[in-house]
């Protein structure tokens, strides 16, 4: 069965972002890793994989991907697992991880995170695929939860519920967006502790970490605004869960200077520190 304890703790990083190339390569700064978005660096050559080689020289990296499609039903694009395997085999990460959605049809990709109804269909559908991935990829992969606007008629359970039984499943990590757990509370009136208290925390190996933006009705997971007080003290009650879980920060638009994302990764370590003291 998976187990966290057979991951390695990576520490503290950041997401690996076009904006931030220049200044890590002058400065090394003190991030313990980086995590890549797979889909980025599947190409040919140029200088995407000029920068990724450079900065892989000098810190460990992880694969994330948007556009795997677990719930799509239709069959797992060949194509695209070769290349992320080849991908794989250049950065050597310990681990790879992509979202429990589906993102298109008909071989069209609506480049969203669109959720699946809780079903027991959806579960065998999800978790086969993930066993084939896995196999493919012949590394342990996490799948993480998604922030969600809407529900499904159809849905028999609770999201946490749904996630717990894929992973069980399709024996997999799981990847814990604080963020996201937070955002879909505020949109679907759930309480976030619930959701922490009902996932198996054994498989928990990466948490994310991100900013929001907060219409008043709804909450948008827009990774382009600073994380709020409220997502770090439920990133607090994660840990006292899951213990010591290899973090990093997600920032995608609005990107600051490197220096502002290096105090908020200051910020989770001290979390991190005060709660697995």
């Amino acid at each position: 069965m998976f187990s966290n304890k057979e991951i390695p703790f990576l520490g503290f990083g950041l997401g690996l972002r076009t904006d931030h190339y220049h200044s890590i390569l002058q400065s090394t700064p003190d991030v313990d890793w980086f995590e890549v978005i797979s889909e980025n660096y599947m190409v040919g050559g140029g200088k995407p994989l000029h920068y990724l080689d450079q900065i892989r020289q000098h810190y460990p990296m992880v694969m994330h991907g948007v556009s795997l499609s677990v719930g799509s039903t239709e069959p797992l694009n060949k194509k695209y697992l070769k290349d992320l395997k080849a991908l794989c085999e250049r950065i050597d990460p310990p681990w790879f991880s992509d979202h429990l959605c589906w993102t298109g049809v008909h071989g069209k990709n609506m480049h969203d995170l669109l959720p699946l109804p809780y079903t027991k269909q959806s579960i065998d559908h999800v978790a086969d695929n993930i066993k084939q991935i896995q196999d493919t990829m012949g590394i342990p992969m996490l799948i993480e939860h998604v922030s969600s606007y809407i529900t499904y008629k159809d849905s028999v359970m609770s999201e946490w519920d749904f996630y717990r039984q894929i992973v069980e499943k399709a024996d997999c990590g799981i990847l814990l967006d604080v963020n996201n757990i937070f955002v879909s509370g505020f949109n679907h009136s759930f309480d976030p502790l619930d959701y922490l208290d009902n996932i198996p925390v054994e498989r928990v190996c990466q948490i994310h970490l991100a900013g929001h933006f907060n219409r008043g009705d709804i909450i948008i997971d827009t990774h382009d605004h600073p994380i709020i007080d409220a997502v770090w003290e439920l990133y607090g009650e994660a840990l006292k869960r899951c213990g010591r879980v290899s973090t990093m920060i997600e920032r995608d638009d609005n990107i600051p200077p490197l220096d502002e994302l290096l105090q908020e990764l200051n910020t989770a370590k001290q979390i991190a520190g005060s709660v697995l003291h």
